[in-house]
């Protein structure tokens, strides 16, 4: 099943790579539509959205060196980045005058990797904003100085951590507590929720498998029933659900396809069905990729599309790590693995 013998189209129309460059690039102009004031709050998760799905659609480079202004795309988007960063607190928020907070801390520091500017970075304020987030009684993570808790958190932290280059159990306070709280969100199903005693959720396992991956402790996962609660979720159209009786969403093939190729368990699920539901949602018009087929397609869904591709290993799209959630070519740049 996994071997997908690629086609050329789904019902007449193949992979649009060259109009979902143009749709990703046209978002860079697209202030004051209605999708600019939907993102306006996460504004930084947007732009890694954008340029990851560029990067692996092969249209980054070009897109940033384009004239803007007095310089270039790029000079814009960083200026725009460490427009969004605390320099008292270390933190990035998802936009102009917004708190910092690890999601876009997370988000700015993968851009600035994509970008080949991470040295711009006071990596030790970021890691010292970071590790101060754990809080000492379950080794958990907060999200900001506000204090809520969500495993997605900690694995924004230890991600964050690993792509500054940090040795995780020499920097994090207590990695072992943050271990325990991970598995604590482990449930009877194999899946995995946002608390301990949350209900599983896919995002919430590829966070805490994730998780235990970057710390190096999958072993500590029974893989077979988290892989057969994964693989639950393919439904008959060929696309995922994010749990028990919810509708299908192009999202999913990122967040189920990425934890079931960590654990080692992407077999079974019907690669050629998934693949052929996310070529369904693309907007053969405009471009872009819809959560699901003749809805209107939007940066996120369209990254999520694409990146689904690239880990169903689409000759159009270049390699994408599920673990980092970053191009595999950026983390050759890095030198991690």
């Amino acid at each position: 099943v996994w071997s997908l013998g690629w086609m050329d189209s789904v019902n007449g129309v193949g992979f649009l790579k060259e109009l979902h460059v143009k749709y990703v690039c046209s978002l860079r102009k697209s202030e004051g539509s209605f999708e600019h004031y939907l993102l306006d709050h996460k504004k930084m998760s947007g732009v890694y959205w954008a340029l990851t799905a560029l990067e692996l659609l092969g249209g980054l480079d070009e897109f940033l060196q384009s004239a803007e202004g007095c310089g270039t795309v790029k000079d814009g988007l960083v200026e725009f980045l460490f427009s969004c960063y605390d320099e008292e607190v270390g933190g990035f928020g998802g936009n102009e005058d917004q708190d910092p907070h690890l999601l876009y801390t997370l988000s700015a520091v993968q851009v600035l990797a994509m970008l080949g500017e991470l040295e711009r970075l006071d990596r030790d304020k970021v890691v010292e904003y970071v590790v101060s987030l754990q809080r000492e009684r379950d080794g958990a993570f907060s999200g900001d100085q506000w204090g809520e808790v969500d495993s997605r958190f900690s694995y924004c932290a230890l991600l964050t951590l690993r792509i500054l280059g940090c040795p995780l159990r020499e920097t994090v306070r207590d990695l072992d507590s943050a271990i325990t709280f991970v598995l604590r969100c482990q449930n009877f199903d194999g899946g995995f929720g946002c608390i301990p005693g949350a209900e599983s959720h896919a995002g919430q396992i590829f966070c805490c498998v994730g998780a235990l991956a970057l710390s190096g402790q999958l072993k500590r996962i029974d893989a077979e029933k988290l892989g057969w609660w994964l693989c639950q979720r393919q439904l008959p159209c060929g696309g995922f659900n994010g749990r028990p009786d919810k509708t299908e969403d192009v999202c999913y093939s990122w967040w189920v396809l990425a934890s079931l190729v960590i654990i080692g368990k992407q077999s079974w699920i019907d690669g050629k069905a998934l693949s052929d539901f996310i070529l369904r949602c693309q907007d053969s018009e405009e471009g872009g990729v819809a959560d699901r087929p003749g809805d209107v397609a939007d940066v996120f869904h369209t990254y999520f599309g694409v990146a689904g591709l690239s880990l169903l290993q689409h000759p159009d799209v270049t390699p994408i790590d599920p673990m980092f959630a970053l191009p595999v070519t950026t983390l050759e740049s890095l030198k991690l693995s």
